[in-house]
């Protein structure tokens, strides 16, 4: 059987290429300065409730290196960052983290999260971890660019309603603009190309808003055309061929990529087990054939692959230990719990894809997308190829006796070094 392209996955992205990442033509009003702490302190705040709408906290600063049970989160985080501006927003009352990890290649490019944490220090420490895999993910995947991430953080049971999601992105904007240029954001879980729009109010440095506003539309079709192709990679390394039909997948996350790739994989002739969090989402399983588990009993599902889709960190060492498939490739970012993960998995010889080769794609359409005269053949060839550096990325692990992991960091490494 042929292995579907990119494009046959679902269209990438919208036909209106070429413009640059904010909106081509449209005069972005010139931001206002806000309030801000700098890398090397951190804004410790009155706990002012994201409701307490257009309210500015009362705010007094803390550096970093004084002892504060609050920042344990951050103690085990190499804090290799060029930079990191931690703010609350002034009209929001959130907090927010914007990370610049590396602008060695270029412009930091990284996502824009809204989440739910149980204190504000684990959003900050996610930043951290997240702008770091994006340095690594964007120098894997050939472009001039760095890695950055943005972070809001949400106390657990929040729910925005739309009037403080638009000030959370206008605040957002303003924090981004403060540093110059060193950082262009945009979509990632718990927003979407609509907001990126607000925040393109305060700041040209974000990219992915909707088509219809000039923009190159959101990249999940990208990203799970990257994915498609790793786990053909994965497919043809472990089985020796590139066969998708027949093999058995658990796909742990339906949103907007897992459900992309569940769609193709079951037209594939794949055999699917998946799972998600949010239970509606089983109506779309019996849609595409595919077989319903609890989120915890499909890490425990006997199957070729487990592609996990949702959020980081559920590699752990009691979930390895666990693990009753031949190999793990999926969306998420930042799989492993701890780095000795990946050589966990390789003594139970799984064959584990990185992650920040493996969803790629959706930087690399942002990226190339925005260039004038960007060609979407051209594109589709990109994201497919990634596939080819995952197929790498396990020669070299092999040959060299290191983890898929190692192997991964040194390509990435290589480009960052030829780049000083």
């Amino acid at each position: 059987m042929n292995t579907p392209s990119a494009e046959e996955i679902g269209p990438i992205g919208p036909r209106c290429l070429g413009g640059r990442c904010s909106r081509p033509g449209v005069s972005v009003p010139r931001p206002r300065r806000p309030n801000r702490h700098r890398l090397g302190s951190v804004a410790h705040h009155n706990r002012a409730s994201p409701t307490a709408h257009k309210a500015t906290p009362r705010r007094t600063l803390l550096t970093l290196t004084q002892p504060s049970p609050s920042l344990d989160a951050l103690a085990a985080i190499p804090f290799t960052h060029e930079r990191v501006l931690i703010t609350t927003g002034p009209r929001s009352g959130l907090i927010m983290s914007v990370a610049v990890h590396s602008t060695r290649l270029g412009q930091a490019l990284g996502g824009a999260r809204v989440w739910q944490y149980d204190n504000w220090t684990d959003a900050v420490a996610d930043s951290l971890r997240l702008s770091a895999a994006m340095t690594l993910k964007n120098a894997a995947a050939g472009l001039n660019r760095g890695g950055g991430k943005s972070v809001i953080y949400l106390p657990v049971g929040t729910v925005l309603t739309d009037e403080q999601k638009r000030d959370a992105m206008l605040d957002l904007g303003d924090a981004i603009e403060s540093l110059g240029g060193a950082y262009m954001t945009a979509e990632d879980v718990g927003t979407s190309a609509e907001l990126m729009a607000i925040v393109a109010e305060r700041t040209e440095h974000v990219c992915g808003l909707p088509a219809d506003q000039g923009g190159v539309g959101e990249p999940a079709d990208a990203t799970a055309a990257g994915v498609y192709a790793s786990i053909v990679a994965t497919v043809e390394a472990l089985f020796g061929s590139r066969e998708i039909a027949g093999r058995h997948i658990v796909i742990s996350g339906l949103g907007q990529v897992g459900g992309r790739l569940a769609t193709a994989l079951s037209r594939a002739g794949a055999k699917l087990t998946v799972t998600d969090v949010n239970l509606a989402k089983q109506d779309f399983a019996r849609e595409i054939g595919a077989t319903w588990v609890d989120v915890a009993d499909a890490l425990r599902v006997h199957a070729d692959l487990l592609v996990p889709c949702g959020l980081g960190g559920v590699l752990t060492s009691s979930v390895i230990s666990e693990l009753n498939v031949l190999g793990v490739v999926g969306a998420a970012n930042n799989q492993l719990a701890r780095r000795e993960g990946a050589s966990e998995l390789a003594a139970r010889g799984i064959l584990w894809a990185p992650d920040f080769v493996v969803n790629a794609g959706g930087v690399v359409y942002l990226d190339i997308a925005s260039r004038p005269n960007a060609d979407l053949a051209a594109i589709s060839a990109r994201v497919d190829a990634i596939g080819d550096t995952v197929a790498t990325i396990f020669s070299d692990a092999r040959d060299q006796g290191i983890t898929t992991l190692e192997a991964a960091e040194r390509l990435a490494m290589a480009r960052l070094d030829a780049g000083r």
